[in-house]
């Protein structure tokens, strides 16, 4: 039996149970492909535009929590866009995305209604936790805690950063917990080099992907070793992870 909790810590819901929505705008296809993986991860409902005119038709026909919003779009500025967006969702939560780092351009945005801001290159990372504070904050979700997850035998407490595998403790370094982690959160699903790499060390870390390998390896090593394997390898697809036969 594989039990799957979303991805632990604490999940955001909206007050009817549905996933929180949040809509990406950029016109760099590549950020929004990334941000949209990132934010499924979380459990919620991703649309993503590359332009103003297209993000504020998905917002009509979407209604998002919150936005992640590029402050420079090829047909509009983010701060025009932001304030059609006010008028249609006051309530949304918007995260402005901006390569100006000037102190002008940061209060020029806040002003106009955003949220906070993230300046480029960001981290995945950061990007998730500001929205979640943003949505925390805003009220538009409920939590609920849950920290584990659990795939046949094999269970990961996102709190306490315990990994246990039929009872016994298994010592994990930070970025094989997050490995597992990922692997675990998309049990018996294929995640290619490409996808661990964006999830696990971020779009901006410039690795190679034999790096995926050689942490593939170490988890091999911990979890599988003188057990019935769990981690699997599809040549020319990448890994999965399921419960032991």
């Amino acid at each position: 039996m594989t039990t799957i909790s979303p991805r632990g810590r604490t999940e955001l819901l909206r007050p009817d149970g549905s996933p929180v929505r949040v809509l990406v705008v950029d016109d760099e296809q590549s950020i929004t492909e990334l941000l949209s993986m990132a934010l499924r991860y979380e459990g919620w409902q991703i649309r993503s535009a590359g332009d103003g005119q297209g993000a504020l038709r998905a917002a009509r026909e979407f209604r998002p929590d919150a936005v992640v919003l590029d402050m420079m779009l090829p047909d509009m500025d983010g701060l025009s866009v932001l304030g059609r967006l006010r008028r249609e969702l006051p309530d949304a939560s918007v995260l402005f995305l901006t390569a100006r780092d000037a102190v002008e351009d940061r209060i020029a945005g806040l002003t106009a209604g955003g949220d906070d801001y993230v300046t480029k290159p960001f981290s995945l990372e950061e990007v998730v936790a500001r929205l979640r504070g943003l949505i925390r904050r805003s009220g538009a979700a409920d939590r609920r805690t849950e920290s584990t997850l659990v795939v046949g035998d094999l269970t990961l407490d996102e709190d306490s950063h315990e990994v246990t595998r039929g009872g016994e403790n298994i010592h994990l370094t930070a970025t094989e917990f997050e490995l597992l982690r990922f692997l675990m959160r998309n049990p018996r699903r294929v995640l290619s080099k490409a996808q661990i790499l964006d999830r696990v060390w971020s779009y901006d870390f410039g690795g190679q992907a034999n790096v995926v390998e050689l942490y593939i390896s170490y988890l091999r090593k911990k979890i599988d070793a003188g057990r019935d394997p769990m981690i699997h390898t599809r040549r020319g697809a990448g890994y999965l992870l399921k419960p032991a036969v």
